[in-house]
């Protein structure tokens, strides 16, 4: 779970507040055969804010950096290792920091598209859900995720290391790296 700090709880308690207040309401309608559509109309929007409120205060307090970001590819085990720090520069403690790592092939990037870049193989047998095609498909782009921090403190940094299969297929690659707080 991550760390919530008092934003959360206040807009936690606001949406309780709401809820109450339309719980409160739709028990002392007179007309019977309201309460229920209230009721549930109100449950309804009290989860939509306290859910929503938490995605938009993780956004705007959690603000994590990264720095000294190095990658190098390691040609005898066919893996990249990347390499760097990331530090909290919020002012609210982070119960977890992704690194995401998208590698994109060359052709995507640089405006060089040719038919072998995006060609992908079909058959008889893809009409009627059987997918060999996919074996022989070779993916321009590869999106990774990887868990860099857990409960980083107001002012701290850590130094990480990721590394994962690297395809031998892709030239000129493009590397697009972001780190977010949760």
């Amino acid at each position: 779970m991550t760390l919530l700090n008092y934003w959360h709880y206040i807009f936690l308690i606001i949406a309780l507040i709401i809820f109450i207040a339309g719980l409160f309401s739709a028990l002392k309608q007179k007309d019977k055969k309201l309460i229920l559509p209230m009721i549930l109309s109100t449950t309804v929007i009290s989860i939509f804010l306290a859910v929503f409120s938490i995605f938009v205060v993780d956004k705007y307090t959690k603000i994590v950096e990264i720095s000294k970001l190095k990658n190098k590819r390691l040609l005898s085990t066919e893996q990249i290792i990347y390499t760097g720090f990331v530090k909290n520069t919020g002012n609210h403690a982070i119960g977890k920091v992704i690194l995401e790592i998208k590698l994109v092939n060359k052709g995507h990037v640089t405006g060089n598209v040719r038919a072998g870049s995006f060609y992908k193989p079909r058959g008889f047998m893809d009409y009627f859900g059987f997918n060999s095609s996919d074996l022989k498909s070779k993916p321009q782009t590869i999106v990774k995720e990887f868990l860099v921090a857990k409960n980083l403190k107001s002012g701290t940094g850590k130094p990480f290391r990721v590394y994962f299969k690297f395809p031998g297929y892709f030239r000129s690659v493009a590397h697009f790296v972001t780190v977010s707080g949760k």
